[in-house]
């Protein structure tokens, strides 16, 4: 293998960044390797905030430094500044590394590019863009969150192709086969906080956790209820018993009662009160607290009505879809979106940067919400027609 196959090198690159996967934030997912004479020598990551860069830890395992004419391969452009740690470009001019090969371009508009610039009035040969989109898609939450100063609000759902999350009797289970619900898991892995509303909640009783090969691991579970009716007499749902309960938060208004609120709370739940002249929960507060808290993403998983109210509030930032071979043909099957009145193309909401995989019989479509310039509620579905610009 020639050490100029950048491609090749990139993807390694990638791979080893994903060992941090879910465990950055609010850091981005960084790989590096150290390739002499056409070979890896060492691989590095980020594996958690505060601790050593990707390429830290690539020269540590490397025990030396680098033969002359070593090539670094990094999946985002090192830093220069001073953090937590030192910056990156620091300790790759003062190992004299010949060559530098970047994925993505540092998405801070204060930083982007300094570091390249850095590395060459040093001398150092530097490759940018080497499989950028790539590198740029392991970062959808500090991307977002490094740019807006805001967390990243994404949605999952499970449909047919035609549309549909549920029968019109609301049996769900299984729609997708097994491969795209274990990639499922792999993405509440990714995101550190999961949402769901309060049907759901008593639908379903889920656990909210991701389930790996690896073990099981808990995100902070967001349960969305303006009127704290999920707080029940008798069987209270596994979010508020497990043995996570105290990583669950119940997003609720002054509708609910502090009767209840004393009760979620000293049974270890946590509780967040924003206000509202409605039992609405506000999206937009509740943006504004995660970032308040840190939490740069939510991955809102139902149900339908939860998630069709984010759309209609152009505050869903992400959409993961995944569609298996089936058909429903009934009308009064249930669908994860609604209450829009999409008269025109102009008006309908798109997908952008979009990505396709194959898991098993499904295909999982994702990308970044586009709205339109306009977009209307239905008067069908709600008291009064409202626009939305």
């Amino acid at each position: 293998m020639k050490e100029l196959d950048h491609t090749w090198f990139m993807r390694r690159a990638i791979e080893v960044a994903k060992r941090g996967w879910g465990d950055t934030h609010p850091n981005p997912l960084v790989g590096a390797l150290i390739v002499e004479g056409g070979e890896v020598v060492a691989e590095g990551y980020h594996a958690k905030a505060g601790e050593a860069h990707a390429e830290i830890n690539a020269l540590r395992a490397l025990g030396r430094r680098p033969h002359p004419g070593a090539t670094l391969y990094v999946t985002l452009e090192p830093c220069c500044t001073h953090g937590r740690t030192p910056p990156c470009t620091d300790a790759i001019v003062e190992n004299k590394f010949a060559r530098v090969v970047v994925g993505a371009t540092d998405p801070n508009p204060v930083h982007a590019g300094h570091g390249f610039d850095i590395l060459r009035a040093a001398g150092i040969e530097v490759i940018r863009g080497v499989l950028a989109a790539e590198c740029e898609d392991l970062n959808l939450i500090f991307n977002h969150w490094i740019t807006t100063k805001q967390p990243l609000f994404a949605a999952k759902a499970g449909v047919t192709l035609d549309g549909k999350v549920a029968t019109r009797l609301g049996e769900s289970k299984w729609i997708t086969g097994g491969t795209a619900r274990a990639n499922g898991h792999l993405w509440r892995r990714y995101f550190p906080s999961i949402a769901v509303g309060a049907g759901t909640l008593r639908a379903d009783n889920p656990r909210l956790t991701s389930r790996l090969e690896g073990g099981e691991w808990c995100p902070i579970r967001f349960v969305f209820d303006g009127l704290l009716r999920s707080v029940l007499d008798k069987a209270m749902p596994n979010l508020y018993t497990d043995e996570f309960r105290e990583r669950t938060i119940v997003v609720t208004t002054s509708h609910g009662g502090l009767g209840y609120v004393r009760k979620l709370n000293s049974m270890g739940v946590r509780t967040w009160m924003l206000s509202s002249t409605s039992p609405k929960v506000s999206f937009v507060d509740f943006r504004k607290k995660c970032a308040e808290e840190g939490i740069t993403g939510v991955f809102f998983e139902g149900g339908a009505q939860l998630v069709s109210e984010l759309l209609q509030a152009r505050e869903l930032d992400y959409l993961f879809s995944y569609q298996a071979p089936v058909l429903f043909g009934d009308d009064k099957g249930k669908t994860i979106f609604r209450g829009l009145r999409t008269e025109h193309l102009a008006n309908a909401v798109r997908l952008e940067h979009v990505r396709h995989e194959t898991l098993g019989d499904d295909v999982l479509t994702r990308g970044f919400v586009k709205y339109p310039e306009k977009m209307f509620v239905d008067e069908a579905t709600f008291s009064k027609r409202s626009l939305i610009e």
